[in-house]
Order: structure tokens, then C-alpha cells, then sequence
């Protein structure tokens, strides 16, 4: 993993107690940077990860927080806000995975989908903004290869990632030119490093880089966005071993 110094730099992280929330938090924190991470049902896992990153000699908190409600969202930012005395960071990551074919989706599945994955980082976005322009931040928002690449039996998924590609784009046109905000779109992700199913086995074999991604690969890249030129705002990269081209 290549190093950034973040030092002196305080994250919030949504979902961050597991796979790739959590990854990302631990890469923050091996940087230099206080963390914050948000959790909705995964305390035990939260209060691990809050461990962890305080055993790298940051400071750490975790939050319960649900993403698709205003008042919780608002207070999670100013308890991670409060308790670093600014914010630098802000990755959106909190978001669910579902299956079902299009004709089958009931509206609460669709607005359930959405509430999580779309409207969840236009809140914390929003309630972030003003920590953020006062320290000249960064946010990250975790996209997918499913909003760029039609997926027949994830159409709210897909939808929701597509509409959070256009949101990140929308915000670093809004947000410019104290923040820069981007995404990070992530391929077939092995987020628990032994996924050995069959879907598993399909997609590494149709990847051109042979192999499905690691928690770490998507670490790295938001990394790149965290702390690599500010003047890159409005990006969605893919990080899906070229899974995309196919």
C-alpha cells in the first residue's frame, strides 16, 4: 500500500466497521489521520475497528449512525466534528447490496436501495460541507462498476450507484473550490480475502487482471483522492482490474 501522510488530518468514514469501511479506516489511520467510522447493527465489529486504529497511535471514534436519517446524520458529523476539532475527511461508504430480478422489486425494496446508497451521501455531504470548506477537504464517495454497467438483476443497486456517480459529480461543481469530491468505483471485491464461490471463481477468470479485488486495492485508491492532488475533483475511477472492458 502506498503511504500518504495524512497527519494531523481527522476522517469520517460511513460503514466503516467491516470490508472496505474498515480497510479504508485502517489506511487512514496508518497515514496519520484521527478516525471516526459510522456503524448501523455491526457494534462489535465498530468498537474492533475503533481499536484497531487507536492501536496505530490515532484517535479514534465509532458512531451509531443511520444514513438515511437527516437528524442522525447531522449528528454524527458534529460528534466526529467535536471530538477531532475539525474535519478534513469525508468517505462515504455505507451502502447495500441487493439482488432481484427488475419486474420483482417492490417500491420499499427500490427506496430502501436508494435511501442507503444515494441519499445517504448527499446528507453527510451536505452536513459536512461547512467543516470541510473551513479546512479545505476532501470527500470520497464509493461508487460501483454496477453504475457504470447495466446489471440486469440489480437494477435499484445499479440505479443508485449511477445517480451517486452523478451526485459526486454535481458536488465538486457545488462544492468547488474549497473541496474537491470524487468516487471511487469498485469491480468484483473479495471483501472478506476468501471468497472461493463460484460467482467468485467466474469473475476472477473473466477479469483481465485474473483476479477479483482486495479490500486493499480500493483502500489505496481512495487514498489517492484523500490525499493526492487537489485539483482532481470531479473524477469516477474504476478500480475492477479491467473487469469493465469486458
Amino acid at each position: 500500500m502506498t503511504l500518504y501522510d495524512l497527519s494531523g488530518k481527522s476522517a469520517l468514514v460511513t460503514g466503516g466497521a467491516r470490508r472496505i469501511g474498515r480497510a479504508i479506516a485502517l489506511a487512514f489511520a496508518r497515514c496519520g489521520a484521527d478516525v471516526a467510522i459510522t456503524y448501523r447493527s455491526s457494534k462489535t465489529e465498530a468498537d474492533q475497528t475503533a481499536e484497531a486504529i487507536a492501536a496505530l497511535g490515532v484517535r479514534s471514534a465509532a458512531i451509531d449512525c443511520d444514513v438515511r436519517s437527516e437528524a442522525a446524520v447531522r449528528a454524527a458529523v458534529r460528534a466526529a466534528a467535536g471530538q477531532f476539532g475539525k474535519l478534513d475527511l469525508l468517505v462515504n461508504n455505507a451502502a447495500i447490496f441487493v439482488s432481484s430480478p427488475l419486474d420483482q422489486i417492490t417500491v420499499d425494496e427500490w427506496n430502501a436501495v436508494f435511501e442507503t446508497n444515494t441519499r445517504g451521501p448527499f446528507l453527510f455531504g451536505r452536513e459536512a460541507l461547512p467543516y470541510l470548506r473551513a479546512s479545505r477537504g476532501r470527500i470520497v464517495n464509493l461508487g460501483s462498476l454496477g453504475g457504470l454497467h447495466a446489471w440486469p438483476d440489480h437494477a435499484h443497486y445499479c440505479s443508485s450507484k449511477a445517480a451517486l456517480h452523478m451526485l459526486t459529480q454535481t458536488m465538486a461543481r457545488a462544492f468547488a473550490p474549497e473541496v474537491s469530491v470524487n468516487c471511487v468505483a469498485p469491480g468484483s471485491i473479495d471483501a472478506d480475502g476468501n471468497d472461493t464461490s463460484d460467482r467468485a471463481v467466474r469473475f476472477a477468470e473473466k477479469t483481465p487482471m485474473k483476479r477479483n479485488g482486495a479490500v486493499e486495492d480500493i483502500a489505496d485508491a481512495v487514498l489517492f483522492f484523500a490525499a493526492g492532488p487537489s485539483f482532481v475533483t470531479g473524477q469516477i475511477l474504476a478500480v475492477d482490474g479491467g473487469l469493465g472492458l469486458i
